[in-house]
């Protein structure tokens, strides 16, 4: 328990409507998306940037663990206070978008504003913030840089790192410290921002990001490839690519996903429909879409597939898409405990990924539909517990996956394409790393941390 003495100084600081100790605010920030709950001590929500090193400075003298949170959308556990203390919460006051400037085409925003709230006031002005995770419509951009988000536009265009150009962040110890450059090219010194990018606020508490935009791509389309298997459908992810396409997005499902497709939302599908590729693709002239679209077309008729579909309109687009915005809730039928991990490897190695994957858990007796974001070669690997309240079975889905971790770092992949590593995944961390390695982590946190305080115990790191 946190010290009252603690709790007065933080109302000093900030007011008492910005900190609270109630227990309904105590539940309300013990829990992400992961629905694992750890209750802080304490909830403050800093003003500004001079709070934010206000509290840390004094945290770090008290010795006071402090868990900076965003939406608490994470899937991994990044933002889940497990050792008490105070959560940081950065959405209520630090959620402005302070400039876009359009000359030099950047957006410079609070860590508390919402992924989806910069994409719409970027269009406003005819530009384009790309990254687009699942959770765009609540995530903040804070967490997003905090844990490198993905998307399903990142086939084409890339991450949050390959987005940001410079950010401010407060060290433990108050510091306040800027890292980057609002320009194109900056070779002086070490590149900080690259090290707080996927931190997971473990190194620094970031308070403003300096975002590269892009013009508007003028027109969309959306396709779909429906194949006989997923062998073929990903066979022509990555030969479609080194032909020459260049989709915004190339979205997957296998065959147990359009089966439960089908079963739970009556989808309307072809019955021998092993495997789906469904994406946009974009161009600022009608030609450039048709090209990608015919590209696509002739490569994925070459590796297999029985039809290629095209949206016309927005609503023939929205109908292509449905089925993978509904390929998680569907699987439920499969098992009700869902162990959902984001694995990634090179592209050229999904079919022999995927079959192999299947295998894994053929052996251990479960179900493991995958989709996910084939044109980068990262998937959505969920092993199904069928009673999910079955310690026994639980036992053998993470046995599952730790094989399926092993698989997927000796083909080269890597434990986590997007959602990161916080607590569900450290303790698999000695898989993809070795002992040099984490030890090299372990000396750049105490580099900037060196009294622990900071989201402590998160990607293997010590409580």
């Amino acid at each position: 328990m946190l010290d009252a003495k603690h709790i007065k100084t933080f109302e000093q600081m900030l007011g008492k409507e910005n900190v609270y100790s109630d227990k309904a605010h105590l539940i309300a920030y013990s829990y992400d998306a992961t629905r694992t709950r750890f209750e802080p001590d304490a909830v403050v929500f800093p003003r500004n940037e001079e709070d934010v090193s206000d509290i840390l400075a004094y945290c770090n003298e008290h010795g006071i663990v402090i868990t900076p949170r965003g939406a608490g959308s994470g899937f991994t556990g990044g933002a889940l206070p497990t050792n008490g203390g105070i959560t940081l919460a950065m959405e209520k006051h630090m959620n402005k978008i302070l400039e876009i400037d359009m000359e030099n085409m950047v957006a410079v925003v609070q860590p508390g504003v919402v992924n989806m709230d910069l994409q719409k006031a970027a269009e406003e002005v005819g530009l384009f913030y790309p990254p687009d995770p699942a959770s765009e419509a609540y995530s903040t951009l804070g967490g997003n840089v905090s844990e490198n988000a993905g998307g399903m536009r990142a086939a084409k265009y890339g991450i949050t790192k390959d987005y940001v150009m410079a950010l401010r962040a407060v060290r433990p110890n108050g510091d306040v410290i800027r890292a980057g450059k609002r320009t194109i090219k900056d070779v002086a010194g070490y590149n900080i921002a690259g090290i707080l990018i996927a931190s997971e606020g473990t190194l620094a508490v970031i308070t403003e990001i300096t975002l590269k935009l892009i013009p508007k791509p003028k027109y969309t389309k959306a396709y779909m490839g429906i194949f006989p298997s997923v062998e073929d459908a990903m066979n022509a992810v990555f030969k479609s690519l080194a032909a020459g396409a260049n989709p915004v997005a190339m979205e997957f499902m296998d065959d147990l996903v359009v089966q439960a497709l089908k079963e739970k939302l009556g989808i309307e599908l072809p019955e021998d429909a092993g495997g789906l590729l469904i994406g946009d693709v974009d161009g600022n002239v009608p030609e450039e879409v048709a090209f990608q679209l015919a590209t696509l077309e002739k490569s994925f008729k070459e590796n297999g597939a029985q039809d290629f579909i095209v949206a016309h309109t927005a609503e023939e687009r929205d109908e292509l898409w449905v089925a993978r915005r509904n390929a998680s809730p569907v699987i439920t039928i499969y098992g009700n405990k869902k162990l959902n991990e984001d694995i990634s490897v090179p592209r050229s190695m999904l079919p022999e990924a995927l079959k192999r994957i299947y295998e894994i858990g053929h052996k251990y007796g479960f179900k493991v539909p995958c989709f996910g974001h084939a044109g980068d070669g990262n998937i959505h690997v969920n092993v199904m517990v069928e009673d999910g309240n079955d310690p026994k079975q639980l036992e053998e889905g993470h046995h599952c996956i730790q094989e399926i971790f092993e698989l997927v770092v000796e083909m080269g992949g890597t434990l986590s394409g997007e959602h990161g590593i916080g607590t569900a995944k450290a303790p698999f961390m000695n898989i993809a790393f070795n002992e040099e390695e984490i030890q090299l982590f372990k000396d750049l946190k105490n580099a900037f941390d060196p009294n622990n305080i900071l989201n402590p115990g998160k990607m293997a790191l010590p409580n």
